[in-house]
């Protein structure tokens, strides 16, 4: 790499179109921020067209020293803002019990992944949160290719206007569907470091989480899945199995046998919690009233915020879908707008999840596998971790085809521990080329450090110091 003062001059003569702000109080949290927060928006694609809005909070260790970890939330659409709120990644929480009428509040998340790493949380692609276009032409054609480039670009252009994190760890995380984008980002950067792009990138590897990555394996792996978790009988997975020969994605419908198993199959899930089988489907009335549908989808309207509002405090029932309607609450209030410095008239609607851009996107990668595959040649350190209790990605999806891999196991199936109890299992894969590890959350879902912050914490604190788990 290029001595860090050469670099600092070659950087100051390259015209970077960004903005950024430093935010020391937001509107539900009592008095000043106790942590260094900025925002801003980086100009990618033609002409600067799309701009990327972004939070990055300074490690609240030592922040000169500790990663920098570039997050990337799944959807696609859904905004980086529900990775740092909801699932524990980012210092802020919604006081789900202590808000009143359509003021939420904030508090302190004593289990904060910026502990010991510096994040930057990007909204990608562009539609998403706060992220916008300044034209029309900017929105189309967006897919999971132009989303990767994209995001390296918005990197590339951030390190520049950020060159004192040049020196520090980088690693790319995300989760969910960020899982087929992440690898493409990874290989960008393994790419540009290689043909000496500037700035040149101290990247060490990857984390994902409750990853998507092949999305035939995966949903096939729901129905073993199921089985496993005593949610249908044997007799039945033993007959799919004879009947649908281990396809139950892409079926024959003149396959009347595996269609008659997959009806019972699903009349056995349906009122299922994918993304957490132990928890309630919250509705306003049966699971099976077209009412419900908008929690499922995550959808927002007058009606379900005024439902959220109309429970008194003291007995506000806890439902996760509720506690998200607090980010539609906050994000569309025009105090919280200014106080994060959005481009004002930039977006008409700020959505956790934005299902109009999912309705267009693009999905042109259907499998991510092999970019995990040339990825680990490389010798990049990888983590990936799963929920065992989500059966949206199943833990035996992501194990099917990280054996699939052929990597050598260096450290068998094991329990890890904290607070002397089991948090979760992992394994480790690992010779002179590569390390993987792939670990299990106890008891969580889709995605875990939403279910398990604590042990979420503990797992990427190990990891990143290089101790083991």
């Amino acid at each position: 790499m290029l001595p860090q003062a050469l670099l600092l001059v070659i950087l100051m003569n390259i015209n970077v179109a960004s903005t950024s702000n430093i935010i020391k109080t937001l509107p539900g949290f009592p008095g000043d921020l106790p942590f260094k927060l900025e925002t801003g928006y980086v100009g990618v694609g033609a002409m600067d067209d799309v701009q990327l809005f972004y939070y990055f909070f300074e490690s609240e260790g030592s922040p000169e020293y500790d990663p920098l970890v570039l997050w990337l939330n799944g959807g696609p659409g859904c905004s980086a803002f529900s990775g740092f709120v909801y699932e524990n990644l980012g210092p802020l929480s919604f006081d789900y019990l202590n808000s009143i009428g359509n003021k939420p509040k904030l508090k302190l998340n004593p289990y904060s992944w910026t502990k010991v790493a510096n994040i930057i949380f990007v909204d990608e692609p562009v539609g998403t949160g706060f992220s916008y276009a300044k034209s029309w032409e900017g929105y189309s054609n967006i897919s999971d290719t132009l989303s990767a480039v994209q995001t390296y670009e918005f990197l590339r252009k951030w390190l520049m206007d950020h060159p004192k994190f040049y020196n520090n760890p980088l690693y790319i995380a995300g989760d969910s569907y960020s899982g087929i984008i992440l690898p493409i980002v990874v290989q960008e950067i393994s790419d540009g470091n290689r043909d000496e792009h500037l700035p040149p990138m101290n990247l060490k590897g990857y984390v994902i989480g409750n990853p998507v990555t092949d999305t035939q394996i995966d949903r096939n792996y729901r129905v073993l899945f199921a089985y496993l978790k005593a949610l249908r009988a044997k007799e039945l997975y033993q007959s799919m199995k004879r009947n649908c020969k281990g396809e139950y994605v892409n079926v024959d419908l003149n396959n009347t046998l595996c269609v008659d198993d997959l009806e019972v199959y699903n009349e056995c899930i349906e009122d299922i919690q994918l993304e957490q089988i132990l928890e309630p489907v919250c509705s306003v009335s049966s699971p099976k009233s077209a009412g419900s549908n908008w929690f499922a989808e995550d959808l927002v309207n007058k009606d379900s915020v005024n439902l959220l509002l109309s429970f008194p405090q003291l007995r506000r029932p806890w439902c996760r879908s509720y506690n998200y309607l607090f980010s539609y609450i906050w994000a569309n209030d025009r105090t919280v707008q200014d106080a994060l410095h959005i481009q004002e008239g930039s977006i008409k609607e700020w959505e956790r999840c934005n299902k109009t851009l999912q309705d267009l996107y693009i999905s042109d990668v259907s499998s991510s596998l092999v970019y995990h595959e040339n990825l680990i040649k490389q010798g990049y350190r990888v983590l990936i971790y799963s929920g065992d209790h989500d059966m949206n990605i199943p833990y035996v999806s992501t194990m099917g085809w990280i054996e699939s891999l052929n990597l050598t196991v260096d450290s068998r199936w094991k329990p890890w521990f904290l607070h002397g109890q089991v948090a979760g299992y992992r394994v480790l894969y690992s010779d002179k080329k590569y390390q993987l590890t792939y670990t299990t959350i106890k008891g969580a879902g889709h995605t875990a450090p939403e279910y398990k912050p604590e042990e979420c914490l503990a797992m990427i604190s190990r990891w990143l110091a290089y101790y083991p788990l």
